[in-house]
C-alpha cells in the first residue's frame, strides 16, 4: 500500500505554518500569560510525572500535534502492535515485547504460539533458577555458593541488564556481585576475569542465535579460562545460556536444561523483559524482577487506554517531533539526576537511535524529514561541569530530558536537596536565560564599572528559551524503573509511526559486521586481500605487522 510521506500530510503542513507564526515567542512570555501552565502541561502515569511545560508549545501547538498523531495512524498502529500483527514489516515479525510483562492469563496466539503461556513458562523457570542461586542451593565445582555473575552479551543483551542492575543496586543480593562483558576488546573480559574466582563464578552467555561474534568470542575465552582451572565436567555448574539455538548451546558445553529461551518477536533492544533479564532477576530477586515487569505493564496500560491528550508516551513523542522537525534540533540530551541511572543515557542511545535511525519509509521511499536525533548525556551534576555550557550558550539548541527522583535511598544529610535544587535550577535557567538588563543590574551591585560591564555584557547574557522535559519519579524502584523504560519504548514507537519507518529492524548494523569478517580473515592470512580503498589497505598492513610482532 502506498505510504504518504510526512511532509505531504495536511497535519504536518498545518504544524509547519503554525511554527512559522510562533517560533520567535519566548517561554518567559508563555509562562507569564498562563499561571496554570504547569498544571495544564503535566501528566502522571505509573509512578512518573512528566512536566512538558518548559517547551516552546502552546495549546494550539498541542492540538495540531494530536491531529498529526491521529492522521499518521498512531492509535491504529498501537493496536496492531499489541495484537501481534507483524508490524516489523521488513522481517515479517510481530513486535511483542509488551507481552513479556503482561500478567499471567493473557490470551494471545501468534502463528500458533500461545504467547502468554510460553512467556510465563519461561518466567517460572527463571524464578526457580534464580532462587536456587540466591538461596545458596546452586553450588559451584567445590561446593561453594555463587558469589559473582558475569553476563556476556552485547547490544540489547548487555545494555538493558547492566543499566537495570546498576539502577536497582539497592535491591541487590548482598552476596552477589554482577559483572557485564560486551566489548570484543579483550581488555574488557580480561579485567573481569582478574577479579573473579573460578569456584564461585557463574557465566551467563546471552545470544539468541549463539553466533553473535563478540559474544561468542568472549564466551569462548571465558570457557578457556575456566577449563585451565577446572574440569570440563564442571562447565554445567558455571555456565548457563540465554538462547534459542539448542545445538550450539550443547556444543559449547552448556547443559541445555540450563538454557533459557526467548522468541523472534523479541527485538534485542526490547529484550530485557525476557530471559535476557536473567542477570537482573539474579541480582534483585524474582519478586523485584516481577515488579519491574509490572511497572512496565502499568505504562503499557496507560499507553493503550489514556486519551491522546493525557497520554504520556504520545505527548513525549510529539514534543520530540515538534523539536526535531520544526525547530531542527539535531540531538537530545538525557540528564538523569540520580547516580544509579548513570547507564540510562547509553541504554536510550541504542533504544532510540537503532530503532529510528532510518531514512526509508515502509514503501521504500525517502522519509522526507529528519528522523531520530542523536541521543547523548550524563548524570547531573557532572554534566553541569562538562557540556551544559554548550547547551546554555552554544549555537545549537538541544532539548533536554531531566530525570529526577524525589526520595533518595541514602541517608547522607543535605545531598539530595542540593541535587534536586540543581536539577530544577538548570531547567529554569534553560527556559528563562539571563537578559542583558539582569546582567547589568547584577554587575552594578558588585561595583563593576560601566566600561567593564559593557565589555562583559554579551558574554554573560544568554537567551534561554531552550526546551526541556522534566520527569519525576517518587522513588527509584523496580516498578518505576520499568515504567520509565516502557515510556521511552512507546515514545520511540510513536515517533517511528509518525515518520513512517520501521522501528524494529537494524539493517544498517549488518554492513560493518560483514566487512569486519573479511578483514579479520585478511589479518589472519586466511584470505586473499580484497579490493579496499588505499586507507583501509594501509591500516590493514599496519595491523598485520603489529599482530606479527606480537606473535614473535
Amino acid at each position: 500500500m502506498p505510504h504518504t510521506a510526512l511532509p505531504a500530510t495536511a497535519a504536518f503542513q498545518a504544524l509547519l505554518s503554525h511554527h512559522a507564526e510562533v517560533r520567535d515567542r519566548h517561554m518567559r512570555d508563555l509562562f507569564a500569560a498562563d499561571p496554570q501552565r504547569f498544571d495544564n502541561m503535566t501528566v502522571k502515569a505509573a509512578g512518573i510525572l512528566l512536566d512538558y511545560s518548559k517547551n516552546r508549545v502552546d495549546h494550539t501547538t498541542l492540538k495540531l500535534l494530536f491531529e498529526l498523531a491521529r492522521e499518521r495512524g498512531v492509535e491504529r498502529q498501537r493496536a496492531a502492535m499489541f495484537s501481534g500483527e507483524k508490524i516489523n514489516f521488513t522481517e515479517h515479525r510481530a513486535v511483542l515485547h509488551t507481552a513479556l510483562r503482561a500478567p499471567r492469563g493473557q490470551a494471545l496466539i501468534v502463528d500458533g504460539q500461545h504467547v502468554g503461556e510460553d512467556v510465563h513458562a519461561v518466567l517460572d523457570r527463571i524464578h526457580s533458577f534464580t532462587e536456587r542461586v540466591r538461596e545458596s542451593q546452586w553450588l559451584g565445582l567445590s561446593g561453594k555458593p555463587i558469589t559473582d555473575i558475569v553476563n556476556i552479551g552485547i547490544g540489547g543483551s548487555h545494555l538493558g541488564p547492566q543499566m537495570a542492575c546498576t539502577a536497582l543496586r539497592t535491591f541487590a543480593h548482598p552476596r552477589l556481585t554482577m559483572h557485564f562483558v560486551s566489548n570484543v576488546d579483550g581488555h574488557d573480559l580480561h579485567d573481569v576475569l582478574q577479579r573473579v574466582d573460578v569456584e564461585t563464578t557463574l557465566f551467563i552467555v546471552a545470544s539468541k542465535t549463539f553466533t553473535t561474534q563478540e559474544t561468542m568470542m568472549n564466551a569462548g575465552s571465558a570457557r578457556d579460562w575456566f577449563l585451565q582451572r577446572a574440569a570440563a565436567a564442571d562447565l554445567a555448574k558455571h555456565f548457563v545460556a540465554v538462547s534459542t539455538n539448542t545445538e550450539a548451546v550443547r556444543a559449547f558445553g552448556i547443559d541445555t536444561d540450563n538454557m533459557f529461551p526467548f522468541w523472534d518477536w523479541v527485538g534485542g533492544r526490547y529484550s530485557m523483559w525476557s530471559s535476557i533479564g536473567l542477570s537482573i532477576a539474579l541480582a534483585i530477586g524474582f519478586k523485584n524482577f516481577s515488579e519491574l515487569l509490572a511497572g512496565a505493564h502499568a505504562m503499557d496500560k496507560h499507553f493503550c487506554e489514556a486519551p491522546l491528550e493525557r497520554n504520556m508516551p504520545i505527548i513525549q513523542a510529539l514534543i520530540g517531533i515538534w523539536n526535531r522537525n520544526c525547530f531542527n534540533s539535531e540531538s537530545l540530551s538525557i540528564a538523569p539526576y540520580h547516580h544509579d541511572l548513570r547507564h540510562f543515557p547509553a541504554y536510550l542511545q541504542q533504544l532510540e537511535m537503532e530503532s529510528n535511525g532510518k531514512r526509508i519509509t515502509r514503501d521504500g521511499s525517502a522519509v522526507g524529514v529528519a528522523t531520530c536525533p542523536f541521543i547523548w548525556g550524563d548524570v547531573g551534576t557532572n554534566g553541569q561541569h562538562a557540556f551544559f555550557q554548550l547547551l546554555h550558550q552554544g549555537t545549537d539548541i538541544t532539548p533536554i530530558d531531566f530525570i529526577a527522583v524525589l526520595h533518595a535511598t541514602h541517608d547522607l544529610p543535605g545531598h539530595h536537596a542540593v541535587l534536586l535544587a540543581n536539577c530544577f535550577a538548570q531547567s529554569e535557567a534553560f527556559m528563562r536565560g539571563k537578559q542583558a538588563e539582569e546582567v547589568r543590574d547584577d554587575l552594578k551591585k558588585l561595583g563593576v564599572d560601566d566600561d567593564e560591564i559593557n565589555f562583559l555584557l554579551p558574554h554573560k547574557t544568554f537567551n534561554g528559551n531552550r526546551p526541556s522535559n522534566t520527569l519525576l519519579l517518587d522513588a527509584l524502584t523496580p516498578a518505576t524503573l520499568g515504567a520509565l523504560i516502557a515510556l521511552y519504548e512507546h515514545k520511540t514507537f510513536v515517533q517511528g509511526t509518525i515518520w513512517g519507518i520501521n522501528s524494529f529492524d537494524q539493517w544498517g548494523v549488518e554492513l560493518g559486521k560483514v566487512l569486519a569478517k573479511t578483514i579479520q580473515s585478511e589479518l589472519a592470512g586466511e584470505a586473499v586481500p580484497a579490493r579496499h580503498d588505499c586507507s583501509t589497505n594501509a591500516l590493514i598492513a599496519l595491523a598485520k605487522k603489529a599482530l606479527s610482532d606480537t606473535q614473535d
